[in-house]
């Protein structure tokens, strides 16, 4: 073994815990998610311990630090479920095994009581939509043949046509191409995604059982919530009709489907909750529904369903002072009457880093093909974390975006392992770039992801962006993010509460103000124009996403910067 090998192996592998009674806790809270921040960790690329270049969960262990030192109250965790990896993960062949790249039980334990003991909860993904087509019930439902028990718990149907040779509705996957794929007895099974991943038919009582089950075994483990994948993709209108439009609705769309965010979900996540609220200890649901409005994402978080659903509509919004106080209104506006806190997130394992985003002109969507302008990304990549993290309600992180990652959009196709992109032949498949191994020391093969390589190339000047390279460097992206969750912590009207006051301001800047009853009232202010605007100092300045702090001339002014948000103290 190379001293090399020996020296990244050691340095990932994590100490033992002491032997416990039960699993740790962080300390206690009932509405602790109301105003946590989040860290998704996408464990094939956040740390390796093994040294075969795909992350695993004693990585993901070792580098736990890291995240109680960054300042967030949690983590998710994106699938380690035993799994083929059609797509990354989301195909999950056992639900209650870990899949032997990402380690086993035993590790997963290990990481939950290591997050514990630091103060970290645990959220771990659950993917109830589909399974993997080498889960147990469709391995034998191909086996059987028609008429098999087991393909009622999924969407088997005969095609059209005269022979059967059309499937049985117009029905595209996301990934591309039509919904349906056709089994060698004749008959067709749904795929909402991949043809690896068959869609669960949620009108069958055993599949409702099944989860329940799933639930409880994780939450018998100690987990602190489940992060719920499609969730507004279970339920499907009563037999399947066709869409009938040229164009359908992918994930976020303006338009109604019969196959996303049916009322009936709701049924099936009031009764997971009365799992849920068995357990001690606060545990939470937080719901991946891509919906048309966050009106209809609210029904989602009522009081007896789930806790948090992602705000979509805030992650597509571009960089524009009008666009994002339109969207802040009509979310704070949306959860009120189902009392549920706002969520807020820019990133993570599926769209363009917004650094990237930002950096590129407006309307081009959440994946994208063109590095564009690096530094003005970057820059207001951070001016929108301020603003965020400053927002009422929980806020969401993407592994990396401390760091100020881009997306890295030129990846050889011979690398790229995204499904989508090779089923549309390249078209809304990009997001291997967003999925890239993070570097964690200047120098080495893989900049500290691992000893053996990564599973994607990282770029050269990543050495550079480290967590090595950025730690105690003044100015840097990570210590931006340190303070600016260090002070979100430390001010009680930053992340509480449901409301907002704005604030009269020059065109092209957001000025709200946020009131605490057992502190002062800080002012958020975030230029989103192109020049610099003189304004009254809205008080004394704690941070700013640019250089320098501004600091007011004799007449009690300053002068925002072009793309860039503040924090003051009211």
């Amino acid at each position: 073994m190379s001293q090399h090998h020996a020296d990244s192996t050691a340095a990932l592998a994590p100490a033992p815990l002491p032997a416990q009674a039960g699993p740790a806790t962080p300390a206690p809270g009932a509405d602790w998610w109301r105003e946590a921040v989040i860290y998704q960790v996408y464990p094939r690329s956040f740390a390796d311990a093994n040294g075969d270049g795909m992350g695993d969960l004693a990585g993901v262990r070792a580098r736990l630090p890291h995240l109680r030192d960054l300042g967030v109250d949690a983590v998710w965790l994106s699938p380690f479920y035993a799994s083929p990896q059609a797509d990354a993960g989301y195909d999950v062949a056992d639900y209650r095994a870990v899949d032997p790249m990402f380690g086993d039980l035993h590790d997963a334990d290990g990481l939950l009581r290591e997050a514990h003991a630091l103060g970290l909860r645990v959220i771990v993904d659950l993917v109830p939509n589909h399974s993997s087509d080498q889960h147990e019930w469709f391995k034998r439902a191909l086996a059987e043949g028609p008429g098999s028990p087991l393909r009622e718990r999924y969407h088997f149907r005969a095609g059209r046509g005269e022979n059967g040779e059309l499937p049985p509705n117009d029905w595209e996957s996301v990934f591309g191409g039509p919904a349906w794929t056709r089994t060698a007895d004749g008959e067709w099974y749904l795929h909402l995604f991949a043809p690896e991943q068959p869609d669960f038919n949620w009108e069958h009582p055993a599949v409702h059982d099944e989860f329940r089950s799933v639930l409880r075994f994780w939450l018998d483990m100690g987990v602190d919530g489940f992060r719920i994948d499609v969730a507004h993709g279970l339920v499907k209108a009563p037999g399947l009709p066709d869409v009938g439009g040229a164009e359908q609705v992918k994930l976020l769309g303006n338009g109604a489907t019969p196959y996303f965010d049916q009322d009936g979900v709701h049924e099936i996540y009031r009764s997971w909750r009365r799992v849920l609220d068995e357990y001690d200890g606060a545990r939470v649901f937080v719901a991946e529904a891509w919906t048309p409005t966050v009106e209809r994402t609210a029904h989602y978080v009522r009081p007896d369903e789930l806790h948090q659903a992602f705000n979509f509509q805030y992650l597509s919004t571009d960089w524009s002072a009008p666009a994002l106080r339109e969207v802040i209104d009509r979310t704070l506006a949306a959860m009120r009457p189902v009392g549920a806190p706002a969520t807020w997130v820019l990133s993570n394992h599926d769209v363009t880093r917004h650094t990237t985003r930002f950096g590129n002109p407006p309307g081009l969507g959440t994946q994208l093909r063109t590095p564009g302008d690096r530094a003005l990304g970057l820059r207001r990549a951070r001016a929108a974390t301020l603003l965020m993290l400053g927002l009422p309600g929980s806020a969401y992180l993407y592994q990396g975006e401390e760091l100020g990652l881009p997306d890295v959009v030129d990846l050889p196709d011979e690398v790229r392992q995204d499904p989508s992109y090779f089923r549309a032949a390249g078209q809304d498949g990009f997001r291997d770039g967003c999925r890239v191994p993070l570097p964690w020391t200047r120098e080495g093969s893989s900049y500290g992801f691992g000893s053996g390589g990564s599973w994607l190339p990282q770029p050269a000047e990543w050495g550079g962006l480290s967590v090595e390279a950025q730690t105690g460097a003044a100015g840097s992206t990570l210590e931006f993010y340190r303070a600016a969750l260090a002070l979100r912590r430390a001010q009680p009207a930053l992340g509480a509460g449901t409301e907002v006051t704005w604030l009269d301001a020059p065109e092209g800047v957001l000025a709200l103000r946020r009131e605490a009853a057992d502190g002062r009232p800080v002012v958020v202010t975030a230029h989103t124009g192109s020049a610099p605007v003189t304004v009254p100092s809205p008080g004394e300045a704690l941070l700013s996403s640019g250089d320098t702090l501004p600091v007011a001339d004799e007449a009690g002014n300053v002068v925002l910067a072009p793309d860039t948000t503040v924090w003051w103290l009211g």
